[in-house]
């Protein structure tokens, strides 16, 4: 499948994100473009629209980066869209990743970094059926768990060291629930927001465990970028980074306010129903993804030095990342922590 380019800025709705020419910006601290100029950027999401992406979509359903003078060019992914190649490429200034892609690029000396973190936990869980007895990590060992490819080479070597499964148990994913749904034993990844709601309209009652409970501590939802655009273009990425955030804090307020962001969501990816994105804000807020932990005090996409040297040893000592890679070389907090949406 090729990649589609979304222009959403150009189609917002409520007149929000018209053409940038007569128009009259608010003038912010550090803006430096003309006032009738809008700095275009694009950003490439990790999969198709959905609420996970939905501060993406308020900022410009409410007309927030035309607001710090951006002219966002939000890219929708997909299954065979390559994320680090695009990025390498330099056919698109940033993309949505996480911090064992960024550590990734640190580990080869590549000049990619991340500079804010929406989500300050992985969404990613382990489902197991209810009442069979397999509603904690520790009573997984020995079960069959079905694991896609990322999976296994992230977060699953820490789960076999921490709980101590082994390869043996663990099968293919296919992104088929079928399997899970015939099988009451059978436990498989998912995301938190996602794949419980569409088990549960399938008639199962999922038990969905969030790893990052278990102590995974990778930043997902990112915003990584080139360490050359931070350079040359280090005001617009803050004007993008600050957006996005504030978007972020109107967003998972969910309601009336958030209906634009959401029709772009179903424009774009008519999978997406009202019910299934009300389940992930709600999902989403009850377990604190995006304000969590250091969010908190330091407010949405919030990252911290002690947290990527955690979580850089904890993926070395499990044999993810070699010994010796330096995690300041994977990141930059200088366009964060600066209390935007604080709860």
């Amino acid at each position: 499948m090729s990649m589609t380019r979304y222009r959403l800025s150009r189609r917002a709705t409520l007149g929000m994100a018209g053409a940038a020419a007569g128009s009259v910006l608010m003038k912010l601290p550090g803006q430096t473009a003309n006032a009738q100029t809008l700095d275009k950027v694009s950003y490439q999401t990790s999969w198709r629209a959905q609420a996970e992406h939905g501060g993406f979509y308020q900022a410009i359903a409410a007309g927030l980066y035309k607001k710090y003078g951006i002219d966002c060019d939000l890219r929708m992914g997909g299954p065979q869209i390559s994320l680090s190649q695009l990025l390498m490429g330099g056919r698109v200034d940033m993309v949505m990743g996480n911090s064992i892609e960024a550590l990734n690029y640190a580990k080869e000396d590549l000049p990619f970094f991340c500079v804010a973190s929406i989500f300050q936990k992985d969404p990613q869980v382990l489902i197991a059926h209810a009442g069979v007895g397999n509603d904690s990590f520790e009573k997984l060992k020995g079960k069959t768990i079905l694991v896609g490819a990322g999976g296994r080479v992230s977060y699953w070597p820490f789960l076999k060291a921490k709980y101590g499964y082994t390869d043996e148990q663990m099968k293919p994913y296919t992104f088929n629930l079928a399997p899970f749904l015939a099988d009451k034993n059978l436990v498989q990844q998912g995301f938190i927001s996602s794949e419980p709601y569409a088990m549960r309209q399938a008639g199962a009652d999922p038990v969905p465990l969030l790893i990052a409970d278990a102590g995974f501590d990778n930043y997902n939802t990112t915003i990584t970028t080139s360490k050359k655009l931070a350079a040359e273009k280090k005001d617009v990425l803050q004007r993008f980074v600050t957006a996005s955030l504030e978007g972020w804090a109107q967003y998972l307020k969910g309601g009336p306010a958030v209906e634009a962001a959401n029709a772009l969501i179903k424009k774009d990816n008519p999978d997406m129903t009202d019910d299934k994105i009300a389940y992930a804000i709600k999902v989403m807020n009850e377990n604190g993804m995006a304000l969590s932990g250091d969010a908190l005090t330091l407010g949405i996409g919030a990252m911290t030095d002690a947290r990527w040297s955690r979580f850089n040893n904890s993926m070395a000592d499990v044999g993810v990342l070699p010994r010796g890679v330096d995690p300041k070389k994977a990141y930059s907090l200088e366009f964060v922590n600066k209390g935007v949406g604080k709860a």
